[in-house]
């Protein structure tokens, strides 16, 4: 199924590369005499000396077998995949880029409506708020509001403001929303920026933040970097086709990602991400090191723990210097039985579903309007503030409006995606956590981490240089949770100015001193 990549990107020296736009003797004789007590230390000298000669040896071999080895691991190989349907055509692959633009139809939303009126409703428990998950009487209300309230045409509307495309890569047609800043200043370029949103987001995640990125200056924000900002759903996601072969993983949409950005004519760009985001943009500086000038990541998990962390966990509360914990760190993470073990087991049972029998849940999902929204939204509740459990609204209009948060469900609504999107866990999970090449490989490209106090399980610093061995930017947030471009736009958009300023400075640094 897969072949080595001989076009475009191509290999060069072992490493993938994206077009551009624009012995003497050991001892002498003994001593004249032929003599017995002359010859005799000679023998064991020789002896140590072969010794020595044989332990080099070996020692350089070893020494040149682990630098060649590291080194061939220091990158994830690009493979040519086809993930579209059947087998793959003797053709050359259309590469095309394709404007697209949301539509809707009276059937559509006929259907729609039809299916909200005819939803049934299970009473809460007494006192449950959003203990139980999301809770019914608050669900009414949603509902209500998406059936009589909420303008689907005017999201659209919305959702078109920004330029979109697709394009077939790898068999997919794969759907992007593309922003160019309004003006440049004389003298400038826009940085490329790679976002990549999660589950179960959206490309929409990002509407908010793209202006204070493309115009800074006209929001406030230092115009010292001006960003090109491109948005792609993952395959299987919004308006990205589904794969329709098994083991399309995050390394798969990072490959996919790199050849876009490749076609868009991006030699270096930056990547930005969070939740699935984070794990695909990973990949992709494991796979691009060299055109990946910086990675920026809202959210970092670890998938093996050392047995330092192991002990940081139990000691690290009471010896937090000892594991390079901060204040903030100690604050966040422990006691580790309630903020980190118990929040898992209370957040995570649906990744256990999803990455084990995604089909058999998503197919109730894909066919009630009603079942889906509760499913997303109560994400968008407890990963937002967990002490919104306790609130009987579960705390959702207290960060988002109704209309983002029905556009973002509309978006696995109206294209059906609800199933394949799941499935990206079985594919990441099926095979076990640890086991995967990408998941051994240390990420060499500079890291900025934005550590959000609400994220779901905190990473600390001394955690994530395990994987990300060139951080120059860990900072906590003062506010926010897992979906932070979305809630917290102004400072996620802050964060990643800083962080690319780093980046740009030290490259300025090692151009001087060359």
């Amino acid at each position: 199924m897969t072949r080595p990549l001989l076009s475009s990107p191509q290999r060069a020296g072992g490493r993938v590369t994206c077009p551009r736009r624009s012995g003497a003797q050991l001892a002498g004789p003994g001593p004249r005499g032929g003599g017995r007590s002359g010859a005799a230390p000679a023998r064991p000298a020789v002896a140590v000396i072969m010794f020595l000669e044989i332990f080099l040896t070996l020692a350089l071999g070893t020494i040149v077998y682990l630098f060649l080895s590291r080194k061939k691991e220091e990158t994830l190989p690009i493979e040519e995949e086809w993930w579209g349907k059947g087998q793959k055509p003797d053709s050359e692959e259309d590469t095309t880029v394709r404007p697209f633009k949301v539509e809707t139809t009276e059937a559509e939303l006929n259907d729609l409506f039809r299916r909200l009126d005819q939803a049934r409703f299970t009473e809460p428990l007494e006192n449950s708020c959003f203990q139980y998950g999301f809770n019914s009487v608050y669900l009414r209300k949603v509902v209500s509001y998406w059936r009589n309230q909420f303008n689907w045409k005017k999201q659209v509307e919305v959702l078109n403001k920004f330029p979109q495309f697709k394009t077939k890569i790898e068999g997919l047609d794969v759907h992007f929303v593309h922003v160019k800043p309004p003006s440049l200043p004389e003298g400038r370029s826009a940085k490329p920026l790679l976002m990549v949103h999660g589950w179960p987001g959206s490309v929409y995640e990002f509407y908010k933040i793209i202006p204070l990125l493309t115009d800074p200056a006209s929001h406030g924000l230092s115009d010292e970097h001006i960003f090109e900002v491109i948005c792609p759903s993952i395959p299987g996601y919004g308006f990205s086709e589904a794969s329709h072969k098994k083991g399309f993983n995050s390394v798969s949409a990072a490959c996919i990602f790199y050849k876009l950005m490749c076609r868009l004519g991006f030699h270096e760009f930056y990547a930005q991400g969070g939740d699935w985001g984070w794990l695909i943009c990973t990949n992709l500086a494991q796979i691009a090191p060299n055109h990946v000038k910086g990675l920026h990541l809202n959210m970092v998990s670890v998938t093996s723990m050392r047995f330092t962390q192991l002990l940081s966990i139990l000691l690290g509360r009471y010896f937090p210097g000892l594991f390079g914990f901060q204040d903030e760190d100690v604050r966040r993470m422990f006691p580790f039985l309630k903020k980190g073990l118990y929040r898992i087991l209370v957040e995570a049972g649906y990744a256990h579903i999803q990455a084990t029998k995604p089909d058999t849940v998503g197919c109730g999902l894909n066919d009630s309007p009603v079942g889906l929204a509760a499913y997303i939204l109560e994400k968008f509740s407890t990963w937002t503030d967990p002490e919104f459990r306790k609130l009987d609204d579960g705390g959702l209009e207290r960060k988002y409006s109704l209309d983002d948060l029905l556009t973002n469900v509309m978006l696995y609504w109206v294209p059906g995606c609800m199933v394949s999107a799941m499935r990206f866990y079985k594919e990441n999970f099926g095979k076990g956590i640890g086991t995967q090449k990408h998941e051994k490989l240390p990420v060499q490209v500079p890291t900025g981490i934005a550590s959000f106090p609400n994220e779901v399980l905190h990473t600390p610093r001394s955690w994530a240089q395990q994987k990300y061995i060139n951080i120059i930017s860990f900072n906590f947030m003062p506010r926010g949770g897992h979906f932070a471009a979305f809630e917290e736009p102004e400072l996620l958009a802050a964060d990643i100015q800083q962080f690319v300023g780093r980046v740009e400075k030290e490259e300025l640094w090692r151009e001087k001193g060359k």
